[in-house]
């Protein structure tokens, strides 16, 4: 059992899950790199953080190594207890983000459904899902193995040119700790049976899934689906292309 009082690397449902997203001027990508040297420790050390990992994005059209996207950062942090999540904007880590920020936006999530794991942690528990009514988020997120990369790209650009045109997708960006090797995307839904329809019904993105088996892509996977409870601050940062707000969303 671990500190959390999961077991084999499993932790408890957390109540609060937030994506912190921030859009950047080029002429502050410089101070952000440094902000990614320095902030990975300083986020995990804060009062309630149970796991959370500072990320790269990408521009979302393809997923791949030159999809990068340096005037946009974010956070994946889990929480305690809501209430310590209050306490990031005035943290050291949230005032040094805002600082350099144009614009930024942050989503309340709730754990639905997680398999895999993250750096060797389950940071999401086993989540046993849920009524859901409004939009919800898909994350994924792999290591990949060094020898299978190169299969992997050419991969991917069927599936994300599927994803672009899919029913109900509000948002869709990638996510990463690093350049190479390490690869994530972020996917916001209208509701879940759009999700549910694109992840298990579209061609593409079956035929990807049955590949991830076979051709062993990954060396650690995660996937997991959250509830979309608050969407605070400028949307368009995600790359928003609906204008109907999310359930309980100030933004």
């Amino acid at each position: 059992m671990n500190e959390r009082g999961g077991v084999n690397g499993s932790e408890q449902v957390p109540q609060l899950v937030t994506l912190h997203v921030w859009r950047i001027p080029r002429t502050a990508v410089g101070r952000a790199l440094l902000r990614m040297a320095r902030d990975p420790r300083r986020l995990r050390a804060l009062p309630g953080v149970r796991f959370g990992k500072l990320l790269g994005t990408g521009t979302g059209t393809g997923f791949g190594p030159g999809d990068a996207d340096p005037t946009r950062w974010a956070a994946l942090t889990v929480w305690d207890s809501p209430v310590a999540a209050t306490r990031f904007a005035d943290s050291p880590v949230g005032r040094a983000w805002s600082d350099i920020a144009t614009a930024g936006v942050r989503l309340d999530l709730r754990p639905l459904s997680s398999r895999g794991e993250w750096s060797g942690r389950r940071p999401f528990g086993e989540p046993t899902g849920g009524r859901v009514t409004g939009p919800v988020l898909a994350l994924t997120r792999a290591r990949l193995r060094p020898t299978r990369a190169l299969t992997f790209w050419r991969a991917v650009p069927p599936v994300a040119a599927a994803l672009h045109a899919a029913p109900g997708l509000l948002a869709r960006f990638g996510v990463g700790e690093a350049p190479l090797g390490w690869q994530g995307t972020v996917s916001v839904w209208r509701d879940p049976a759009d999700l549910v329809g694109f992840a298990y019904r579209h061609p593409q993105h079956r035929a990807a899934i049955t590949r991830t088996e076979t051709a062993r892509w990954y060396a650690e996977e995660l996937f997991a689906r959250f509830e979309v409870r608050d969407v605070i601050g400028d949307r368009t940062v995600l790359g928003w292309v609906d204008g109907d707000p999310a359930k309980g969303g100030r933004a």
